[in-house]
């Protein structure tokens, strides 16, 4: 049997917090807010208010949640591997498997929008980079994030427009998730699921390049030991958030210096533009991560943040709990609570439904290991059922 690692609370706790921005973005496709064309979007009668909430997540949490929780899964790989050596593939490699067995169920028989069978497929990548050094090991992460795909999208473009147009796709998902049968939203859920899987290809780089980071992050120790990596985690938030604020200043300008230089819209130009586009979500995603380490490192901060921890503790399982929660929640054959309603009764959801996740995490926490899927997954990886409740 395979010990448990060493919990961590403030990785624990970062894991949590993501989890919520997770969440923020995923009521966004639950409620098919996020499915809804634009027109669609502003006729409502909760437009103005919708738009500044779109643009503040746009800002703070859109891409950046994802890219923490991502980071956070390499560094889980690498606090793993890294302590066992050459041993460390196999159990690695089994609980890609498990991993990729959950996901696989939750994607075709619950919800479209999952993200575990993408973060197992792409785990099983992670041995083949084991033996890089640490600069190697951030090198290949950036140009894996950054830019392999602009650098292949214009191939993949040909490719995906043979598929069906986006708003056919979505207009048809809607009627169905939204007011038909159980049958006819489970059918959609797969056929939607496996067209966003196609046509967002570079989710696959996305993903990897973060694990890779992550990998270096948890190899050096930079969450393990913040104290004493207190001053590269300075360098990191500052440098994260400078770097955040520069390219997202010029993505807003991108459309008028297109306009002024035309060069811009093709050949290398276009492409280091199109590179551009990706290294904000990058860098503040990290900048947030390791501003919210030096934060729990006061202790005043610290009593404030600790209740994320449990939540964190119990990631997978939180993240298909809202799953189970929220599609018969918003589904035409559940209650109903899809489009119409604007984004404000979707934050409202998650101010309700969050704190009881904190809340029942910590109370199963105190009697049990694990959370119930983390003890699954734990369990399917090693062959063998593993002990649950508390002694």
């Amino acid at each position: 049997m395979t010990a448990p690692p060493t919990r961590q609370p403030l990785i624990d706790a970062l894991r949590g917090v993501a989890l919520l921005g997770v969440f923020l973005v995923n009521l966004r496709f639950f409620s098919f807010d996020a499915l809804l064309e634009d027109a669609a979007q502003q006729a409502l009668p909760s437009a103005a208010l919708d738009n500044v909430i779109r643009a503040g997540m746009g800002w703070v949490v859109d891409l950046k949640a994802i890219t923490v929780f991502s980071l956070l899964f390499g560094m889980g790989v690498a606090m793993q591997m890294e302590a066992r050596g050459a041993a460390g593939v196999g159990p690695h490699l089994r609980r890609m498997a498990a991993l990729a067995l959950i996901g696989l169920l939750h994607a075709t028989v619950l919800w479209w929008g999952d993200i575990l069978l993408i973060y197992a497929l792409v785990g099983l990548l992670l041995p083949l980079f084991r033996h890089l050094g640490d600069r190697a090991l951030v090198v290949t992460g950036l140009v894996i994030a950054l830019f392999l795909p602009p650098l292949l999208s214009p191939w993949m473009r040909e490719w995906v427009m043979t598929m069906a147009p986006r708003a056919q796709v979505y207009a048809t998902a809607m009627t169905a998730l939204s007011s038909g049968t159980w049958a006819e939203a489970w059918w959609q859920n797969l056929l939607l699921g496996s067209w966003v899987r196609l046509t967002n290809w570079a989710l696959l780089f996305f993903v990897l390049g973060r694990f890779l980071l992550g990998y270096w992050a948890g190899r050096r120790g930079l969450l393990q030991s913040p104290v004493q990596h207190r001053r590269s985690l300075r360098m990191l938030c500052l440098g994260g958030a400078v770097i955040a604020g520069g390219f997202l200043t010029l993505e807003t300008c991108a459309p008028a210096l297109k306009e002024a230089w035309p060069a811009l819209r093709s050949g290398v130009p276009g492409y280091l533009l199109r590179v551009s586009y990706r290294v904000a979500p990058l860098a503040l995603g990290i900048a947030l991560a390791c501003g919210f380490a030096l934060l729990y490192l006061h202790a005043w901060a610290e009593r404030w943040l600790r209740v994320f921890v449990p939540a964190g503790r119990m990631a997978l399982s939180n993240y298909l709990l809202q799953s189970a929660i929220c599609v018969p929640l918003f589904a035409g054959f559940g209650l109903g609570w899809g489009t119409g309603h604007g984004l404000w009764p979707i934050l409202a959801v998650a101010l309700i439904v969050f704190p009881l996740q904190v809340w029942l995490s910590a109370w199963w926490l105190q009697r049990y290991r694990f959370g119930p899927v983390e003890w699954l997954w734990r369990s399917l990886s090693e062959g063998q059922r593993l002990p649950l409740r508390r002694m």
